[in-house]
């Protein structure tokens, strides 16, 4: 595992967090009743925080949630949050959702009583109140095209953005990669030869939107560019040569 350190200052809280992965997961992984199944594109999320299932007529969930005793059979819900570039220890986040099932029309819905967001830097309960009355991120939808663009296109706008990245912070850096972007900042990941680091860079207001956010990030580059250190991959590579 990395030295993973966050600067958290101007980031979403652990009730946005989870919101925001349960909006941009496309899988889910559902224990109820002795069963374990892996659901595909199959989850959508209501503003209140329930889950709602779109499963086969066949389902072993399905049919566990019409003949439990009660009608409600308990489950948990597995979502992770993987980071769309590529990097070492993909998973950012993981969000545990424990609750009840009641069927819904064809599919299910899950009332969850209990949510859990675990983080690299640790595990927390979020409030069933406050789960349900937060709302995701406004940029988790498009965070992972957003992503790829900056790292496949504009890796010279990564690079010039360590410069904002206090030097101790890349000593034996080797690669930085953008690892996630919300309405509050951009996070970099610091990749060495055998351990990683992230770091924030907050933006200096929230970004409600695409259009906002390219000028949150033109205010970053800008801030980057005043800076006048060398780039530190820059200076790894030419004292390798040398």
């Amino acid at each position: 595992m990395g030295d993973h350190t966050h600067g958290w200052a101007a980031a979403p809280g652990a009730a946005e967090r989870a919101r925001s992965v349960l909006a941009a997961a496309w899988s889910c992984t559902v224990t109820a009743e002795g069963t374990r199944e892996e659901l595909v594109g199959a989850h959508t999320v209501t503003d209140d925080g329930r889950v709602l299932l779109d499963v086969a007529e066949d389902s072993t969930l399905l049919t566990a949630a019409i003949c439990a005793p009660r009608g409600e059979p308990s489950a948990v819900l597995e979502f992770a949050d993987v980071a769309p570039v590529p990097v070492r220890d993909r998973i950012r986040a993981r969000v545990w959702l424990a609750g009840w099932f009641a069927v819904q029309g064809g599919g299910l819905a899950f009332e969850p009583t209990r949510v859990v967001l675990r983080r690299p830097s640790g595990a927390l309960i979020v409030g069933r109140d406050e789960f349900a009355t937060a709302a995701p991120d406004p940029l988790a939808g498009a965070e992972a095209r957003l992503l790829t663009h900056l790292a496949d296109c504009h890796g010279d706008a990564v690079e010039r953005l360590t410069r904002l990245v206090d030097p101790a912070g890349l000593q034996g850096a080797v690669r930085v990669r953008p690892l996630a972007v919300d309405r509050h900042g951009l996070t970099l990941r610091i990749e060495r030869l055998r351990t990683d680091g992230d770091v924030r860079l907050p933006f200096h207001a929230p970004a409600d939107d695409v259009s906002q956010l390219t000028e949150r990030m033109h205010v970053l580059l800008t801030q980057a560019s005043a800076v006048s250190r060398p780039r530190a991959l820059q200076r790894q590579r030419t004292d390798g040569d040398g």
